[in-house]
């Protein structure tokens, strides 16, 4: 399988059309522009997300707007309130906390199952996706590498064969992507090389290595993100 068959994906197709000109479903192009927008930081947790203003720059009427900002909620990245309308989500500490504490658990539990139950073709598929990522890091391409990233761990997931813990890690990882989207070009390497660890540990068939590299994983991005806040509120130095 040659390379750059995950980099790209359907998140770039279309870049130079307006999104009133690109094909159905047009709410779903949308929520992803929207969501790309806001896990790179254009839209900052608490800001507006306005429909009027929205549907103005995009070319396209407030129905699509609305049901993107409705899928987005649902994620957990988009909060609407009577009156006031949609905003960006503002993630407590506590809640934010709690989310990791799940995670890093989950994480760790599929990294683990990984390792015992190894599958050759899906490996082989980590590892392209590794090789995309660490050369999408290289060349600082966040877009490729945010969406590397899911791929990586979807994919990783897929070789446990528990289609419940699937389920349960990829309604987290949208709950959880405020906290968990890098905030700099350091950070997003050090993701890929935690990845790699992380697939040398199941290649060897090392369970308890996998899934303690993969609970880390989860506490080193955590440790980026109150970073980033400007401190470490008490609940997060337990």
């Amino acid at each position: 399988m040659r390379l750059n068959n995950y980099a790209h994906g359907n998140t770039r197709g279309g870049e130079d059309l307006k999104i009133g000109e690109q094909y159905s479903p047009l709410f779903a192009v949308i929520r992803d522009k929207l969501r790309d927008r806001i896990l790179q930081g254009e839209f900052r947790p608490g800001a507006r997300l306005v429909e009027s203003r929205l549907s103005d720059e995009m070319a396209v009427s407030r129905i699509p707007i609305r049901e993107a900002l409705r899928a987005l909620a649902a994620e957990g990245l988009v909060t609407i309130e009577p009156r006031r309308g949609a905003s960006v989500a503002v993630l407590s500490d506590e809640l934010a906390y709690n989310m990791v504490e799940v995670r890093a658990a989950l994480e760790g539990l599929n990294a683990r199952l990984a390792a015992e139950r190894r599958d050759d073709d899906a490996i082989a598929e980590l590892q392209i996706i590794l090789e995309e990522g660490m050369q999408a890091a290289e060349r600082e391409d966040t877009d490729a590498c945010r969406h590397l990233n899911r791929i990586f761990h979807e994919t990783l997931a897929t070789v446990t064969g528990n289609p419940v813990l699937m389920d349960l890690m990829n309604s987290l990882r949208d709950r959880t992507a405020l906290v968990f989207a890098p905030s700099n070009m350091r950070r997003v390497k050090e993701n890929w090389a935690d990845h790699a660890q992380i697939l040398r540990a199941v290649i060897a068939g090392n369970v308890e290595l996998a899934g303690l590299l993969a609970t880390q994983h989860v506490h080193n991005a955590a440790r980026a993100y109150v970073e980033e806040r400007g401190g470490v509120p008490p609940q997060w130095a337990r």
